[in-house]
């Protein structure tokens, strides 16, 4: 169940930075959208993308963040940004891969900006939805 909450709270925040950001896009298979509609397609779409998106937080990001730790230090935390941007890259990159595609045109405004709007609503939308480990206490 944690992790249905978790993908549904990554496409939910993908789905705002798409929304505030023109730079960013997220599409689907046409022929998903012939047979269930445009609507269903894009919502399949942000959660496949979500899914890609909680893999690669799951596998890549604890090794960058190690890596990167000296310089998140000196930075007092700044450059994590910049590794969450790095991940939305690495996002849109895999998941050009899979029929549902995130398009991110350029590193620097387009994907830092992502990385902070990311952040913002799924801390938000994580104090707000039930936590597995909260609803057993």
């Amino acid at each position: 169940m944690g992790f249905l909450i978790r993908t549904i709270v990554n496409a939910l925040a993908l789905a705002a930075a798409v929304w505030l950001l023109p730079g960013m896009d997220i599409t689907g298979s046409t022929a998903l959208a012939d047979s269930v509609g445009e609507r269903p397609a894009a919502v399949i779409a942000y959660l496949v993308v979500a899914i890609v998106f909680g893999l690669v937080n799951a596998l890549v990001r604890p090794l960058v963040a190690f890596v990167s730790a000296p310089i998140t230090c000196l930075t007092l935390g700044l450059f994590a940004i910049v590794v969450n941007a790095l991940m939305i890259t690495l996002t849109a990159w895999l998941s050009g891969f899979t029929p549902f595609v995130l398009e991110v045109e350029d590193f620097f405004w387009t994907a830092v900006l992502a990385a902070v709007v990311v952040a913002i609503v799924s801390a938000v939308l994580g104090r707000i939805l039930p936590d597995a480990d909260r609803a057993r206490d």
